[in-house]
Formats: C-alpha cells, structure tokens, sequence
C-alpha cells in the first residue's frame, strides 16, 4: 500500500514539473508562430556544391556518380 502513496506522490510531482515546462514555454512565446512551420518545407535551401571527394575537388568531367574526381 505504501508504494501506491510513492507512485502517486512521484506521478504528481512529474505533472506538476510538465505543467510548470508548458506554462513556461508559453509565457516566453514558443507558440506564437503558428503559420510558418507547417509552411518551412515549402521553402527553397540553398543549392548544394558538385563536391564528391574528401580533398575538395570538384568534378568537371562527370564522374560524381562513382564520388571519386578523376584527372
């Protein structure tokens, strides 16, 4: 019976702590852009480098499918 008062006991404190997290989060604004998220993947990143081997090189004869820059 006495773990059932422990349990109960820690289960509120752990509540009580995500409660105080959440009320928290709020105050300081993490929920005030709700537009952009779901819109964040729409957005256009950066076009990446024909980079393919560790020495920096680029490729300028086609060979990056194989990731090895031949000379």
């Amino acid at each position: 019976m006495s773990v059932i008062i422990i349990l109960l006991g820690a289960s509120l404190l752990v509540a009580i702590f995500f409660l105080a997290a959440f009320i928290w989060s709020v105050r300081n604004g993490q929920f005030e852009d709700d537009f952009s998220p779901a819109h964040r993947m729409l957005f256009e990143s950066k076009p990446v480098e024909n980079v393919c081997s560790s020495s920096g090189k680029n490729c300028d004869n086609g060979s990056c499918k194989s990731r090895i820059c031949k000379q």
